[in-house]
């Protein structure tokens, strides 16, 4: 699988996780240095708190367009640290 925006790849692995549809890419797998920190942060009842990055690419930025959860519940520590992708990113084989 590979994370794709304006033509940069993001991400690529053959061992994400998939979870409600959302591929979650091993941490090794990701260009961090594409991804800034955000301020957002979400909950999910079953997965707990999210955390998001914005993806810069040759100064574009796609805010919140990557998201991890760096402390989940225990139902969902199978995506511990792994990151996922939307908000345009192409998720492709």
């Amino acid at each position: 699988m590979k994370a794709i925006w304006h033509n940069e790849v993001i991400a690529e692995s053959d061992k994400t996780v998939v979870v409600e549809n959302n591929h979650y890419f091993p941490p090794a797998s990701v260009k961090l240095g594409l991804l800034n920190p955000s301020n957002t942060h979400t909950n999910c009842a079953w997965k707990g708190e999210a955390s998001y990055y914005d993806v810069n690419i040759k100064g574009k930025v796609n805010h919140d367009a990557a998201w991890f959860y760096p402390a989940p519940k225990q139902a969902a520590e199978n995506i511990k640290g792994y990151i996922a992708f939307w908000k345009g990113v192409e998720v492709v084989e």
